[in-house]
């Protein structure tokens, strides 16, 4: 039989009320409060989602606030640590030579980044002693189920809430910039995070001792950085890419964050488990962050390719 019962009913009894059978309208007090509370969530989501973010990156500063005052030099060297990323992030930044974003919804979208971290350090901390229940396959799991769904989504959201809805994200080259910065600001707090833990995990120790623990952990998560900025880059690159073909918007973002996710769980698996330590680690990491970041260049470079011969050949052009 063709067409939907409602179509039948509506058809057959034309003007008859079918409020709450078929049909539906603001009537009640019950149906008002639920248009408002509909609006209220749509329309202020965002802000909720924002404020919520807040009051996490405040408790987490106030976990750490006290050893930062203690010691201002954890300011210094956080700082220090991300540096490499910085420059990725910017690098990146300046390969966008086709129409380079203001540096002011750049910031916005790295200060989203510093505050969206506090809800994958919540959730991570809170799932991680499940999965270890299960040695090695537990932890593996972890990694691809938890930490990178969880932290690739958060730098996601960093450009998807505010920079995406501007004019300055209009295309995929466009959202791996502003997907590098939401990286870099994810990793500067994660960075100063991983310092300051350090120092509580040392506990009471000669100030040389302290000093040593804090540089060292600069000193490595100096080498995590860049693979934040990369991986959001990728899944920034296909928001953008999602942005112009809303008719496959979905599965494109949904693209873009599996890329990211499976590489940064994949990151974090051999890391663990692979031997690695001094030289070897850096070495790894350049390999391995480097191999996507050729592959980041390669989809930035086509672009490029792209805009410039659409734009140096306008006949080309259809009408």
């Amino acid at each position: 039989m063709g067409g939907s019962e409602d179509d039948v009913i509506e058809t057959s009894l034309g003007e008859e009320d079918l409020y709450d059978v078929t049909t539906w309208e603001e009537r009640t007090r019950t149906d008002r409060a639920a248009v408002a509370i509909y609006r209220g969530l749509t329309d202020n989501w965002r802000r909720v989602f924002v404020a919520l973010a807040v009051l996490l990156f405040v408790a987490q500063l106030a976990a750490t606030g006290f050893i930062l005052f203690l010691q201002p030099a954890l300011g210094v060297l956080t700082f220090l640590s991300v540096i490499p990323a910085f420059v990725l992030a910017a690098l990146i930044w300046y390969g966008d030579d086709v129409q380079r974003e203001p540096l002011a919804p750049l910031a916005v979208t790295f200060l989203l980044g510093v505050l969206f971290a506090g809800f994958a350090a919540l959730l991570n901390t809170t799932l991680q002693p499940v999965f270890q229940l299960i040695p090695v396959v537990g932890t593996v799991a972890f990694f691809y189920v938890v930490v990178g769904p969880v932290e690739e989504t958060s730098k996601w959201l960093a450009s998807r809430l505010y920079a995406y809805r501007t004019p300055y994200l209009g295309a995929a080259i466009d959202g791996a910039v502003f997907g590098a910065f939401a990286g870099l600001g994810f990793a500067t707090i994660e960075n100063f995070t991983y310092i300051t833990n350090a120092l509580f995990t040392a506990g009471r120790l000669p100030m040389s001792r302290l000093a040593s623990i804090a540089v060292g952990t600069a000193a490595q998560r100096s080498f995590v950085g860049p693979g934040h900025v990369i991986y959001a880059s990728f899944a920034g690159y296909y928001l953008g890419l999602a942005k112009g073909n809303p008719e496959n918007r979905g599965p494109i973002v949904v693209k873009g964050l599996l890329i990211a996710v499976l590489i940064h769980a994949t990151y974090d698996a051999l890391v663990t488990y692979l031997p690695l330590s001094g030289v070897a680690f850096i070495a790894f990491v350049v390999v391995y962050d480097g191999f996507f970041l050729a592959l980041l260049y390669r989809k930035i470079a086509a672009y490029r390719h792209k805009y410039r011969e659409a734009t140096e050949h306008p006949e080309r052009t259809p009408s």
